[in-house]
């Protein structure tokens, strides 16, 4: 199979962060790998295939080793904007109406008429306390309906959309009251009553596409960044030994700053990184690398006046490495250097992005990361239009570059020697 139409499986499957995670979990145990709780002492062996996952939206796996030189990380994160349905999720008056809030920064109009639907988690009393449970509505549930020109003649001069108007999805007529929990209760074959509370998301029901005359773009739903996490879990799989720990981390809410407690700025790596390393972690962090994937910014056919004159990446241009003066992205001369040099090794085609010095951009989970576990990161990604739109678009050829890229890292170890890398 294509390996874009893997990724649009992937996508499908995923239409929450929590099912983000689910996926990249199914994956995991279909390749020998075992959970690991937090709660637990961990007693790990040479050669022992692990991941451990934090409150069901960020999970990080590793293989085990005895006297390993470091950590080889490629992290990414599972969630992108969306609308969130508030704990008492329905208004109704001549319609249903889902009462929703924004999640990250979206573009609001691409997520107008286009079929929806809610997926996330849904907590449910049990005999013994409660427990969480994935729901997905697979099936075309709600739109947000747009004004007819004819009632807003000036909505091609700018409009200012106010995301507790405009934007709340419709599910049924006032006879559908009641709709989000009987859809959760029959999914989940519980009692509605038994629903206690939940962490719910609208997603777009498009599916991914390959286009263009010579099929050489993609479009799909959260291409940001679930095309990172899935270039990820391939190369963590297919990775090829080395002295150091190959690590995939998944981080949930970059989008909304990453100050959670599964997010990046959280302790999650760090605590997991040092009970695998033990007494030795200090040790094994100085002989460490990460790489923050991301997806980054395409030259706008439309505009290319927004971007920077000579280092703004195109689709199908190859993997894209991504500076910031200010740190927004973490990549220096040594991180961008090595990372350049396993890039070579493997063919894999690279660019550079930098925003126009007049504008501000975006920032990822590279430098926040660092906070609470310091080592030499590069932040990378795929080259994209339309990012934060419902529906993304990017280079069909890319991804095969951005596999073999991180393969080549997770099967590579570091030796620091002063101002020497040594791999």
């Amino acid at each position: 199979m294509n390996i874009n139409n893997r990724l649009f499986e992937f996508i499908k499957s995923s239409p929450s962060p929590y099912h983000t995670v689910e996926s990249v979990k199914t994956e995991l145990l279909e390749c020998g790998y075992s959970e690991l709780y937090e709660a637990d002492r961990w007693n790990l062996t040479d050669g022992g295939k692990y991941f451990v996952i934090r409150n069901g939206t960020s999970i990080i796996a590793f293989k085990a080793k005895q006297s390993p030189t470091g950590f080889m990380i490629v992290a990414s994160h599972s969630d992108s904007p969306s609308f969130r349905l508030k704990i008492t999720p329905e208004l109704s008056s001549a319609y249903t109406r889902l009462e929703v809030e924004k999640y990250g920064g979206m573009i609001y109009y691409s997520w107008l008429d286009r079929p929806l639907s809610i997926a996330g988690r849904a907590v449910v009393r049990t005999k013994a306390g409660i427990e969480s449970n994935l729901v997905n509505i697979d099936r075309d549930l709600a739109v947000i309906p747009s004004l007819a020109i004819h009632m807003n003649r000036g909505v091609n001069d700018g409009y200012k959309f106010n995301p507790a108007v405009d934007l709340l999805p419709i599910v049924g007529s006032s006879k559908a009251k009641g709709t989000v929990l009987r859809e959760m209760a029959n999914e989940l074959k519980v009692d509605e009553n038994d629903i206690i509370s939940h962490d719910l998301f609208l997603y777009n029901r498009d599916e991914g596409r390959i286009f263009g005359v010579n099929n050489e773009y993609i479009i799909s739903p959260r291409l940001d960044d679930l095309e990172c996490v899935f270039a990820s879990l391939r190369a963590f799989l297919s990775a090829s030994d080395s002295k150091s720990i190959p690590v995939l981390a998944v981080f949930d809410n970059e989008e909304v700053g990453s100050e959670t407690k599964q997010g990046a700025a959280s302790t999650f790596l760090h605590d997991v990184l040092l009970r695998v390393a033990g007494d030795d972690y200090y040790t094994m962090i100085d002989n460490s690398f990460m790489i923050s994937a991301d997806n980054a910014h395409a030259r706008h056919p439309n505009h290319p006046e927004l971007a920077d004159a000579d280092n703004a990446p195109l689709m199908n241009g190859g993997i894209v490495v991504k500076w910031n003066a200010n740190q927004k992205y973490t990549t220096d001369g040594v991180s961008d250097a090595f990372f350049r040099t396993v890039c070579e090794r493997c063919s894999a085609k690279v660019q550079s992005y930098y925003n126009r010095a007049d504008m501000l951009g975006g920032s990822t989970l590279g430098s926040i990361s660092n906070t609470k576990v310091s080592i030499p990161t590069v932040d990378i990604g795929l080259a994209q239009l339309a990012m934060h739109s419902a529906n993304e678009t990017a280079g069909a050829e890319d991804l095969p570059f951005m596999i073999n890229a991180l393969t080549e890292f997770l099967s590579t170890s570091i030796e620091k020697r002063g101002e020497k890398i040594i791999f």
